[in-house]
């Protein structure tokens, strides 16, 4: 759980987002830099136990900076105003699927699955899809992962029009092949987050994910 100083902090800061108050409020940073520490280990300690690709993550693996990179954006606000949590087995140069967790007043949700490949992994995944939808299927299928997700979030930057290239249009998987990310997502309400079940309730959701992020990566790490 964060503490309802952490959560004011960020509500402050997307009211002053600039570098003064920043600097003003340096003391209530590090104490929110704490808390959200903390919730991170929170996390790991939980989800650990139910998926071993886990296990060597630390803190620092899974928390992201506070300070935009504004180089290609029209929004110059020198701060991030929410909180993610990165929970992957993946590590720098090597992508892979994972969990996130994503605490702001205007959206919170959970996510998991694999955010806009690149183009060889993006071609890996299609190849997997192709040859084994049937595995795939059945976890979209299953009770659980209906209940909580639903399927794939699908919206017109993530789906293709027409199939990919190489691939017929009568192909039994041909609307998970015309995915460009394979992403599922599920809101709640950020009064969640200072509720002291907030970390074992979130991970009962997140751990559906598991089988999805299973799949996935052996899609990433399959030869050819």
């Amino acid at each position: 759980m964060l503490t309802k100083d952490s959560l004011e902090f960020l509500e402050d800061l997307k009211a002053n987002n600039n570098r003064d108050w920043f600097l003003e409020s340096k003391k209530r940073y590090e104490i929110f830099k704490k808390d959200y520490q903390q919730l991170v280990s929170d996390f790991l300690d939980a989800m650990k136990p139910h998926d071993p690709s886990l296990e060597m993550l630390e803190v620092k693996n899974c928390t992201f900076r506070i300070n935009r990179d504004v180089r290609f954006s029209k929004d110059k606000s020198p701060y991030k105003d929410h909180l993610g949590i990165w929970l992957s087995s993946g590590s720098k140069g090597m992508n892979r699927s994972g969990y996130y967790v994503h605490i702001a007043k205007s959206g919170s949700f959970i996510a998991g699955g694999l955010y806009c490949p690149e183009a060889e992994d993006l071609k890996k995944m299609r190849k997997e899809i192709a040859y084994f939808h049937d595995d795939l299927e059945e976890i979209i299928a299953a009770g659980n992962f209906k209940k909580e997700f639903g399927g794939f979030d699908r919206n017109e930057r993530n789906l293709l029009k027409n199939p990919p290239r190489g691939y017929e249009k009568e192909h039994p998987a041909i609307e998970f092949l015309k995915l460009k990310s394979f992403e599922t997502s599920q809101k709640f309400e950020i009064e969640e987050v200072t509720k002291k079940d907030f970390v074992a309730k979130m991970t009962k959701r997140l751990i559906v994910l598991k089988p999805l992020n299973d799949f996935i990566n052996r899609a990433l790490t399959s030869e050819d």
